[in-house]
């Protein structure tokens, strides 16, 4: 038995650092957090009772040093290490180092991260040899780190010419993320549904296996809204997926949390994918249905106390929702600036790593929240989180929310016909505006509102009516509205009530009200994200056709190979990649034509919006 743990530092940052230091002040328990320089003034750094600085700001300088975290655990005195998701929580070298420093180690044994952390073991574990030389009669292909999980190292191949390119790009994307550049690869089962079953296990020999939970919807192979229980298996199946999750786990003496993840093909037959030997980030929906606390579950099985020999009922349907800072429309490219602010309404679980006024910056995950809903059935479940999302109020950088919304609501998804390949058939659909277009006019009352302590003034003369300019889903809208001795007025709507926060429009007898805000430039309507325009545009404001600007700050890490001015190249060609937020992105030449500038160079930091290079139409 380890004893009482009285205090825990988490070796990690965000949402999940939070998440574990609700549950350990509930208990009593003192809490260490771990900052980079950028994470100084994070949220999770506030939320702890003691802090530590690992100097630098990017997760290979930080979050992924094992020796200066086990460091920061003995210099504040804690006597125990959770080591959330990501990062160093299934690296068994980690886990040693924990332990030889004689702190408890909040996760399963070290020889039990060795054989399934890596995918590789874990699959010859389970009698699983992965491809070796790759065929055309083998694609399509996944190509896949051995190391960490969250999507990151992982590329469908479905032409051979790729691999190799491919090969590469995942190699580079682990080792940013892991620290490990190990790959594999196996093949890629189209149309299949991603279901996995948590596990936990104490130390006496008891193993439970937690029901199911369905993660089809994913982007970059890295998921987006998970539930639980996995919709439309059969009893059969379920108890299937429980009998080899539960093996697996008994075959390496697994102790606390994990998770074991299968694809079930077209045909129902479930494909062993890995073990993940940590608390998953989906985590909360087996909570909801269970009515436990994984954390304080982990922690009690970590101090030596044994489960209960059965676990508890499942009650109800849960359903989560990753928020992202992202854009789902342009290929899921990260979006960075300050969150003004983030609220979503009574009645659903919000685990967040940001708080109004917080900066989103460039060297971690995009993801913002994980909001939670749990019902007693799986349509209201639905329901209650779309619902949640719809009315959240979300201000700064663009987000996924509205993707999330009508993915709730998406006839494959409410009847449970998805797979893994939904956004890859529906992402246009899912991603076409469909801004407010009453939202310019409520933006324009409101600035007018809020610029003059009375409204504006008003003349006995007819006078020409009042003119602003927004953009808005990438358009440009100009509106309309006069003074009158009867108050602020617009042609087809009835101003009820204006002022610089609350607008209300009558339209056809209907009244609505808009919620506005404004920072800057940027104005918020609802849920409707305008940029107020200047009256009169500057002309000198323009960029040579063809010109490739960084979607968002980050590192040019390489180049094509033999790309220099003069090149021609074809549309679409990638030209350059850049990493930001521990993924890789690809710029592609948006015309064919020729190269006329090149200005990144690998190795070179750049912002928002710098100018990569120029590629002339021909």
């Amino acid at each position: 038995m380890s004893g009482s743990i009285v205090s825990v530092l988490v070796a990690n940052r965000g949402e999940i650092a939070c998440r574990v230091f609700r549950t350990c002040r509930e208990l009593g328990i003192r809490t260490v957090a771990v900052h980079s320089d950028a994470d100084e003034n994070a949220l999770h750094t506030r939320a702890a009772d003691a802090t530590v600085r690992l100097p630098g700001a990017t997760p290979q300088e930080t979050y992924l040093r094992g020796e200066l975290i086990v460091k920061a655990a003995v210099a504040a005195g804690a006597d125990a290490v959770h080591p959330g998701y990501g990062f160093l929580s299934e690296n068994a070298d980690f886990a040693r180092a924990v332990l030889d420093a004689g702190l408890v180690w909040i996760g399963p044994p070290p020889e039990a991260i060795e054989a399934m952390a890596s995918k590789t073991r874990a699959k010859e574990l389970m009698g699983i040899a992965p491809l070796g030389t790759v065929t055309e009669a083998d694609l399509p292909v996944l190509v896949k780190a051995a190391a960490g999980g969250g999507g990151r190292g992982m590329r469908v191949v479905r032409r051979l010419a790729d691999l190799d390119a491919e090969l590469t790009a995942a190699r580079a994307e682990a080792t940013s993320a892991f620290g490990d550049g190990e790959v594999f690869v196996e093949p890629y089962v189209e149309g299949g549904r991603h279901v996995e079953v948590q596990i936990l296990a104490d130390t006496h020999g008891t193993v439970w296996a937690l029901g199911t939970r369905d993660c089809s919807l994913q982007r970059r192979h890295q998921k987006v809204i998970e539930e639980s229980p996995a919709p439309g298996l059969t009893d059969e199946l379920t108890q299937e997926l429980h009998e080899l999750a539960t093996r697996a786990a008994r075959a390496v003496a697994y102790e606390g949390a994990g998770t074991v993840e299968f694809l079930i093909s077209s045909d129902g037959r479930p494909h062993f994918l890995e073990m993940n030997t940590r608390l998953q980030v989906e985590h909360p929906v087996t909570e909801a249905v269970f009515g436990i606390d994984l954390v304080a579950l982990q922690l009690r099985i970590a101090e030596g106390e044994p489960l209960e020999p059965a676990p508890p009922h499942l009650h109800g349907h849960a359903v989560e929702a990753r928020l992202y800072a992202e854009d789902p429309a342009t290929d899921w490219t990260p979006q960075t600036g300050t969150l003004h602010r983030i609220a979503v309404p009574e009645g659903v679980r919000l685990d967040t790593g940001y708080t109004d006024g917080d900066d989103i910056g460039v060297h971690y995950d995009p993801m913002l929240a994980k909001v939670v809903a749990h019902a007693p059935t799986r349509a209201e479940a639905l329901r209650k989180l779309a619902g949640a999302l719809d009315r959240a109020t979300i201000h700064g950088p663009l987000t996924n929310r509205d993707l999330l919304v009508r993915s709730l609501r998406h006839k494959e998804f409410t009847t449970a016909t998805m797979d893994t390949g939904f956004y890859d058939r529906n992402l246009a659909e899912l991603t076409q505006p469909a801004p407010d277009p009453l939202a310019p006019l409520a933006a324009a009352l409101a600035d007018t509102h809020g610029r003059s302590r009375f409204g504006g003034a008003w003349r006995n003369l007819p006078s020409q009516p009042q003119t602003k300019r927004y953009a808005m889903a990438g358009e440009e809208h100009e509106v309309h509205y006069r003074h009158t001795r009867e108050g602020l007025s617009a042609e087809g709507v009835r101003v009820v009530h204006a002022d610089a926060g609350l607008v209300v429009l009558e339209v056809d007898g209907v009244q609505r009200k808009f919620e506005v805000e404004r920072y800057g430039d940027q104005v918020y309507v609802n849920a409707t994200t305008l940029t107020a325009l200047p009256r009169f545009p500057d002309p000198t404001a323009q960029l040579a056709p063809g010109s490739l600007l960084a979607p968002m700050p980050g590192t040019v890490v390489r180049v094509a190979e033999d790309l220099a001015v003069g090149a021609a190249v074809s549309a679409g060609q990638p030209l350059i990649w850049l990493e930001a937020m521990k993924m890789e992105h690809k710029i592609t030449a948006p015309v064919t034509g020729k190269l006329t500038a090149l200005h990144a160079v690998p190795g070179q930091q750049v912002q928002l919006a710098a100018l990569l290079a120029v590629v002339e139409p021909t």
